[in-house]
């Protein structure tokens, strides 16, 4: 039976929901369809509830993710120490000089909202690389057709850089194998659904930094943020944040709800991609972050999308007659490059 047939579209949700997601590792496969259909009915029916132990939703918090805390610290002191590099060091590896989108992004470089004057955050962005230690992942990943996406990533020449970051993004990518299967099963398709879509990791993750926003700058006409309202392109994002409250999601009512920083855990949101694939019934969220704290703000989101050369058909249990194909059928690299260029246009312009 289609996935629609007892859809509701009240996503007017008042507070960002938390997951335990010990189940997604249980070798018991009742325990992960428990969690696959709680997943589904929060997502198809939104479904809110008030305990820990069963949320989901287009944006929501992961908690007992299983990546050591000592690992996600080093990667954000990484991370510190790179943007205190002067600027004359880190425009060497400009993102603009790479067509595949890897490297340093400077304060308004980017622009996620099209109504907005540039991004308040300064970012580092890398894809796939394996570590000395690995490999498992086949190395045409440098070479096949993408749309230009994948290819090397850009290093600055900093000591104790490197290897950390590289540990913390191959740990999240762990993470996000392991939530595909689980989607797969929310959306009544089979467990290994997304198994030889993901076999080349088509993560992108980036270190953000947020500078203290000023004032003047939030009650001239906002059209300076952090970074603007928009909705992320891969399937979905798992996103590290500090402890300085920032991030807000937009509900159906238009009001911007604030994803208050819970320590010990991830934020998760759907993403472009798969709100393709599931013709909305999975929908990506609009999100923005205003740092108003007075405070530095640091984060570390990964974009975790399919292999860049499959095609986001959407899934048959996802269209109806009167919910037919919203969306042109594309290869998910192509949209992915299409959006970023968007971001990048107005910073290549000046």
């Amino acid at each position: 039976m289609s996935i629609l047939a007892n859809r509701k579209t009240d996503d007017n949700f008042e507070e960002i929901p938390v997951i335990d997601f010990t189940d997604a590792s249980s070798s018991n496969p009742v325990r992960r369809m428990a969690l696959a259909e709680r997943i589904r009915d929060a997502c198809v029916n939104g479904v809110l509830q008030t305990n820990s132990s069963g949320f989901f939703f287009p944006r929501l918090v992961v908690k007992n993710h299983g990546i050591p805390e000592d690992t996600i610290a080093d990667a954000v002191e990484a991370g510190k120490k790179f943007f205190k590099l002067p600027i004359s060091s880190k425009m060497d590896l400009d993102i603009h000089k790479a067509k595949n989108y890897k490297g340093y992004t400077a304060l308004l470089g980017e622009n996620t909202d099209p109504t907005g004057r540039g991004d308040l955050h300064e970012g580092f962005d890398i894809g796939w690389e394996e570590r000395e230690s690995s490999r498992s992942i086949s190395k045409d990943i440098l070479s096949r057709d993408d749309s230009g996406m994948s290819g090397t990533n850009v290093w600055p020449n900093l000591s104790g850089f490197k290897e950390p970051v590289l540990s913390y993004y191959h740990s999240v990518v762990q993470l996000g194998l392991k939530l595909f299967p689980i989607l797969a099963l929310a959306l009544d398709l089979p467990e290994n659904f997304f198994e030889d879509k993901t076999t080349k990791p088509a993560a992108i993750m980036r270190l953000l930094h947020y500078p203290p926003q000023s004032p003047s700058m939030l009650d001239n006409d906002g059209s300076v943020v952090g970074i603007g309202a928009h909705t992320d392109y891969e399937c979905f994002t798992i996103l590290w944040q500090d402890a300085i409250s920032a991030l807000q999601v937009k509900n159906t009512q238009g009001k911007w709800i604030d994803a208050i920083p819970i320590p010990g855990t991830f934020v998760l949101n759907i993403g472009d991609q798969l709100s393709r694939w599931t013709n909305d019934v999975f929908k990506s969220t609009i999100h923005r972050a205003i740092n108003k704290s007075g405070q530095e703000r640091y984060s570390m989101p990964l974009f975790f999308g399919v292999d860049y050369d499959i095609l986001l058909k959407p899934i048959p249990s996802c269209i109806s007659a009167e919910m037919p194909a919203k969306y042109e059928v594309i290869a998910a690299g192509e949209y992915v490059k299409r959006r970023l260029e968007e971001t990048y246009t107005h910073s290549t312009q000046k």
